[in-house]
């Protein structure tokens, strides 16, 4: 039978192991009060549970814990604790020109300012390019039509993170 590694360890590891899947409090402790999880399936499931009945403000914690998209700096500094995560899932942006990247910037800030919150993309497999298209795609959204587009790719980079936690 498959380990899950998050029931495998103490429970401050764990804790510190699901955080570094999604920054929310909420979502944290859903996951420490459905522990343990026994299969790699459970925890998933658990997971899925844990977002139900999110409020704006879990979300926005969530989004707190992710570098903007092209921002190396934050990348190496204030995330530290990520940094490997979010530098696998943001690998499309690796090779990504001075002028992409000052595009990315200048996209994520005029996102900012228009939702109060960074991008939120599952970047995954995804070009400098193509993330950048997407952050023009989404800037015409309604704040509330954004949030649970974000909300959306938040859930599906937390079960990628989830699926590295397997042994």
């Amino acid at each position: 039978m498959e380990r899950v590694r998050a029931d495998a360890v103490s429970a401050d590891e764990a804790r510190a192991l699901l955080r570094s899947c999604c920054g929310s409090s909420r979502w944290v402790d859903g996951m420490m009060a459905a522990r343990p999880f026994v299969t790699h399936q459970g925890l998933l499931e658990a997971a899925q549970a844990a977002f139900q009945d999110f409020e704006p403000a879990d979300w926005l914690e969530a989004f707190r814990h992710h570098p903007k998209i092209g921002d190396r700096d934050a990348l190496r500094a204030k995330f530290a604790d990520t940094r490997h995560l979010a530098a696998q899932e943001q690998a499309g942006v690796g090779d990504a020109s001075n002028e992409m990247l000052a595009a990315l910037a200048v996209e994520n800030e005029r996102y900012h300012q228009k939702f109060g919150y960074i991008f939120i993309v599952c970047a995954t497999g995804l070009t400098a390019g193509q993330m950048l298209g997407m952050i023009r795609a989404r800037q015409p959204n309604d704040p509330a039509t954004e949030l649970r587009t974000a909300a959306s790719e938040q859930v599906k980079i937390t079960a990628l993170r989830l699926r590295g936690l397997g042994e």
